[in-house]
């Protein structure tokens, strides 16, 4: 399975899908969302997961700071700036629903929460995984839920990294 976003380029974010954007949430997070293409699939692909990291927040907060969860994804190819309005897949909450995101509510968090690094370029890896299932989970899931439903259900997996300057 192959995963790309034409939102990346030569391994770099471009700049509206995060804090150099000109789309945000009342609470100042970053909303428009990367374009996923995923090709190659295993047979048997019912659905698809995506999960948004950024393990260079450990040493800043503590911790691997979620930007997107989504879940149920019946296509090949999200269209960039899709999350803020989509109704065909589940999107669980990031963490900007906690105190280092101005506790915002699940509601306006379960999103991609674009790219905000504070102290110097981080990288950002965007997972993706081929399901055998639809998963049991609803909008504003956390991430620790998907990856419990996700048991015994993944086909394939693939990621892309991508950095993006602070």
């Amino acid at each position: 399975m192959k995963v790309s976003s034409y939102g990346i380029v030569n391994g770099v974010i471009e700049e509206k899908y995060g804090k150099r954007g000109t789309q945000f949430n009342q609470g100042g997070m970053p909303t428009y969302s990367l374009p996923v293409l995923i090709e190659d699939a295993p047979k048997g692909t019912v659905s698809y997961a995506v999960f948004l990291e950024d393990k260079d927040a450990v040493p800043v907060c503590g911790f691997s700071w979620i930007h997107w969860t989504a879940a149920n994804i019946t296509k090949t190819e999200l269209a960039e700036n899709e999350s803020i309005t989509a109704t065909d897949y589940v999107q669980g909450t990031n963490s900007w629903s906690g105190p280092l995101g101005g506790n915002q509510s699940i509601s306006e968090t379960s999103c991609y929460g674009g790219m905000a690094p504070p102290d110097a370029p981080h990288v950002y890896e965007l997972h993706v995984f081929a399901l055998d299932t639809i998963l049991d989970l609803q909008n504003g899931f956390y991430m620790n839920e998907l990856f419990k439903a996700m048991e015994g259900h993944i086909l394939d997996h693939a990621t892309i990294k991508g950095s993006y300057a602070n």
